[in-house]
């Protein structure tokens, strides 16, 4: 019968100096014990991210559209660009011959419906300069950086569709009744307006609260003083009508950009390996 005595850690109380009758007996492999000392990190060596202030992740050069991050955006204003410049130095007899023969009246609606649609938003009515062509490219970035840009092309060709039949059907019906004359037929009608209204209204949903507002309001006023000037009240209603179609559209626009985002982090995952909750494995 062996005649030391082992202690809790292992080894015979007769080898060494007698532990101090004041000090707490530790038990190894347990962990941390009123009265014992601390506990190593579970990782000492891991940085821990420090703060980040809000305006440091600020990218202003995000705000306008690149081949990589939004494709869509940037090869359609690329498409417009070259339209725009030969729209004005081209010859004016094509020039004059390609917008009749883009514009989404009643009669280019019932012959061609689907290539007129399309035509129809290759060109930009004012010009570059004008106030859609520079909301095109902010509404379409931002919209398409947090849907993608499939869906970003779903809502600005649904949108301008959508609101060109809208707007058009109610003429031909009203000239096979003889409300309207026949000349009403034959609109010059063109341009990506009913589109950007569509991004613009689809893409406050997507805001916070403080930016979305305004954006709407912004873009309802647009509507709305064209509508009080009353020169082209069908167009007026047209881009009434798509930002209203936008703003239909959060429901789903959410849930897409829900999807791109991709599913939360597990409870105690924080992305970083000294900010996760011991005990809890990480799945891919």
């Amino acid at each position: 019968m062996a005649s030391a005595v082992e202690t809790a850690g292992g080894a015979p109380a007769g080898d060494g100096p007698a532990p101090d009758s004041g000090a707490p007996v530790l038990l190894a492999g347990l962990p941390r014990q009123r009265g014992g000392a601390a506990a190593p990190a579970a990782h000492p060596t891991a940085p821990v991210p420090a703060a980040r202030r809000p305006w440091t992740g600020l990218r202003p050069w995000r705000l306008l559209p690149t081949p990589t991050g939004t494709p869509f955006t940037f090869g359609y204003a690329l498409l417009l660009v070259a339209t725009s410049l030969f729209a004005e130095h081209g010859n004016p007899s094509v020039v004059s011959a390609l917008l009749q023969g883009s514009s989404t009246d009643v009669v280019h609606l019932a012959q061609a419906p689907l290539l007129v649609l399309v035509a129809s938003a290759l060109w930009i009515a004012g010009g570059l300069t004008s106030g859609y062509a520079i909301a095109f490219l902010f509404v379409l970035t931002a919209l398409e950086r947090r849907i993608g840009g499939v869906r970003c092309a779903v809502v600005f060709f649904g949108g301008h569709a959508l609101a060109t039949l809208a707007t058009e059907v109610p003429i031909g019906f009203s000239v096979a009744a003889g409300g309207l004359p026949d000349s009403s037929l034959h609109r010059l009608d063109y341009g990506i307006s009913f589109g950007v209204m569509a991004c613009l209204g689809a893409l406050a949903g997507l805001l916070p609260a403080w930016a979305r507002w305004p954006l709407l309001a912004a873009g309802g006023y647009q509507a709305v003083t064209g509508l009080l000037a009353y020169i082209d009240p069908m167009t007026d209603w047209g881009h009434l009508l798509s930002l209203a179609l936008g703003v239909a559209a959060w429901p789903l626009l959410r849930c897409w950009q829900a999807r791109r985002a991709g599913p939360p982090p597990l409870p105690g995952d924080l992305g970083h390996p000294a900010l996760r909750t011991p005990g809890l494995p990480r799945t891919s």
